[in-house]
């Protein structure tokens, strides 16, 4: 397979020099790194693996059998022999704590003092946490997580907004060997219910309610309908949030415990076990954009590494700066980029628990403003947001607006971003120098693959450049061979990388068949992504290969349409698919968020109409007339997930009149019916 690639971006962005002087990892540093892992990867992430605290260290650095073929390799013992496992192990016999290298070595180290997190309500109730806070009160949630029979390898699934205490029970989990699975707080019952089914967990967590969009919402019913019925739970663990606000609390005696009650009268102190590094840590599920959401498991020792050395080098987090992700906790970015990324290096990070328009649209600004967040990572989708809700720019103070002047480097991630949204925020939110670091990850990575180094690598607007030293990817064919400079493929990974997930939680043969079948003769993992090299070799995201579009025989890149749309004055944000064609095959057909908030087919009113035929002959310019979409909607919003992916497929189901598959993962279950009626079909 290739994908034809006829969007060419042209702009390059240098390091400011002042940034480059002090960044982690300078021109020579990265030379010396990829020398390094080129020479010996195996060497090289064990001296990343030297950022973490051991309490004994591994005996075999790498295993690996090809789940595929059992081929083997990269093993101090022979990975081919019976007592070796299928897959992956990483630093295998090295025992750590998770929690302690998070929190407890900080405080040792004379850190007890310094802020871990600032909390910001969606109310704009605000609570701080210092490295010695923090290290009491995980004490406390591991010591009531012990009364309440929590042990090593045993399952908790935690259904929380992003508060302090997600971060503290989770930390909590990890200190006991116990495997976390974090669910987004505004997943419906059944999509809670299919994932404590799922893991077997012994312990949900949740709340009385929650606050979105300023209201207070009640949870715990929904949580009690989730748990009804399954064998494995034995206690729900409340955390009061909501209090009056959602009257009528559901409550169970001998299932049910208040947080306050029970972590309340805990000690402070609690001794860490220390626990192999191939120990599970947490099982992450995919969003379940196609098909039933995988739960994904990743062991302690490796991903930390991972974790910690991308942190350090991506966003090149230095003791003074104040870091915000803005994903919740429930994803995967806020795993590794939230939690325990930051954690692991002693950052002072931010965590929000309302949504970026509530009570207004410069909510985040203001935070920013507040706490002084030097490093701001986010999403394209909020980018492509802030630019509908900021149509003449961010103010300037002078003009009422807020101070963002302490911010340093911008982040991305969650999906490619489109050249104009990447350059909107870095004018609009890092002033024209701040440097973007436009990740490319998955939940199956466990962290960071492709980056620009910031202190180094000249930035292309919309493309992530290359992977991170000591990681490899390529773009390769139907047959596994790597495609010429300019040409798209198939993105994979060669090699195996401590983050990687080990398996798919009870089903490992899906494991197998979703990422190592494909190209199992080359040994590659396949990333499910499109992509393409650039004339230097970088590589620039095409989107997921099912959502790559056949007009005519030509295969085009969503993504590239998408960038096209987004770069018109009169299109905030765009969702493409492909239709049924009786002619070509396949139809290109758009929906388009417009900054004005026109709503309507391009078929079925006169504005619309016009504003269609000026969007398809701008995209006819920018990458050329067999492009040009078929059919233009005009739309309030897209169907999104929470992490910001654009299901793409209801699109398709909305277009031709299917009926539509779950939809629990979305930030708004009701866009799709607000798209139905537009398209006549409600």
């Amino acid at each position: 397979m290739t994908i034809d690639t006829l969007l060419h971006e042209e702009r390059r962005f240098a390091p400011p020099a002042d940034f480059a002087t002090r960044a982690n990892v300078t021109a020579a540093d990265a030379t010396a790194l990829r020398e390094a892992a080129a020479a010996d990867p195996v060497a090289f992430w064990e001296t990343q693996a030297e950022r973490l605290d051991w309490a004994e260290r591994w005996h075999t650095a790498h295993t690996w059998r090809h789940p595929v073929t059992g081929a083997a390799s990269g093993a101090e013992r022979p990975a081919g022999s019976a007592d070796a496992p299928i897959g992956a192990t990483w630093f295998a016999g090295g025992r750590l704590n998770a929690s302690v290298n998070c929190v407890d070595r900080h405080v040792a180290s004379g850190l007890g003092d310094k802020v871990a997190f600032f909390f910001e309500g969606e109310r704009g109730d605000r609570r701080s946490l210092t490295y010695a806070q923090l290290q009491r009160e995980v004490a406390k949630a591991a010591n009531a997580l012990t009364e309440l029979g929590v042990t090593k390898g045993d399952r908790v699934v935690v259904y929380l907004p992003v508060l302090l205490e997600t971060v503290i029970v989770t930390l909590a989990i990890a200190r006991l060997g116990a495997i976390h699975s974090l669910v987004f707080g505004g997943f419906s019952a059944e999509a809670l219910r299919f994932r404590v089914e799922d893991t077997g967990a012994k312990l949900l967590v949740t709340t009385d309610g929650q606050f979105r969009r300023g209201a207070a919402v009640a949870v715990k019913a929904a949580a009690d309908a989730a748990v009804e019925g399954v064998a494995s739970i034995e206690h729900v663990l409340v955390i009061r949030r909501t209090g009056d606000e959602t009257p009528g609390l559901p409550w169970t005696p001998g299932r049910d415990v208040w947080w306050h009650e029970i972590v309340g009268r805990q000690p402070d102190v609690h001794e860490a076990e220390a626990f192999d590094a191939e120990t599970p840590l947490f099982i992450i599920y995919t969003s379940g954009t196609t098909g039933k959401p995988k739960g994904l498991v990743h062991t302690t020792g490796g991903y930390l590494t991972h974790a910690a050395y991308s942190q350090w080098a991506v966003f090149d987090v230095q003791p003074d700066d104040v870091y915000w992700c803005t994903a919740d906790l429930a994803w995967v970015t806020a795993h590794t980029y939230e939690l325990y990324g930051p954690l692991l290096n002693g950052t002072t990070s931010v965590i929000y628990e309302g949504t970026p328009n509530t009570p207004h649209p410069g909510r985040h600004f203001e935070v920013i403003e507040r706490y002084g967040v030097t490093i701001y990572y986010t999403a394209p989708t909020l980018i492509r947001s802030l630019m509908t809700w900021f149509p003449e720019g961010v103010p300037a103070v002078d003009r009422g607006g807020h101070d963002l002047s302490s911010i340093r480097l911008l982040g991305s991630v969650g999906e490619a971003i489109n050249p104009e949204a990447w350059i909107w925020f870095r004018r609009e939110i890092g002033a024209d120098r701040a440097p973007i670091v436009d990740t490319w990850w998955q939940s199956e990575t466990g962290a960071a693959v492709m980056a620009p180094l910031p202190g180094v690598d000249a930035l292309k607007p919309g493309s992530s450049l290359r992977a991170l030293p000591g990681l490899r990817t390529l773009v390769v064919d139907d047959a596994g061979d790597e495609v010429a400079r300019g040409e798209g493929g198939y993105l994979v990974l060669d090699g195996t990388w401590p983050g990687m997930a080990r398996t798919v939680w009870g089903n490992p043969d899906r494991y197998r068949d979703s990422y190592w079948a494909r190209f199992a003769g080359r040994g590659y993992f396949f990333s499910g992504d499109g992509a393409r090299y650039d004339a230097d070799g970088d590589v620039w995201l095409l989107g997921r290969v099912d959502d790559v579009i056949n007009v005519s025989g030509h295969r085009l890149s969503t993504i590239e349409i998408e960038s096209a749309l987004v770069a018109h004055p009169a299109v905030a944000e765009a969702g493409v698919v492909g239709v049924t064609d009786a002619t070509t095959g396949e139809a290109i057909a758009a929906f388009v968020v417009a900054p004005d908030g026109l709503e309507g087919r391009s078929d079925a009113s006169s504005g619309a109409s016009d504003r269609a035929a000026a969007l398809r002959a701008h995209v006819a310019t920018a990458i050329g007339p067999i492009a040009k979409p078929r059919d233009v909607v005009f739309v309030a919003d897209l169907p999104k997930t929470r992490s910001g992916k654009i299901m793409r497929r209801l699109l398709v189901d909305l277009a031709e009149g299917r009926p539509l598959g779950d939809t629990t993962s979305l930030q708004d279950e009701a866009v799709p019916g607000r798209i139905a009626a537009l398209l006549g079909r409600s």
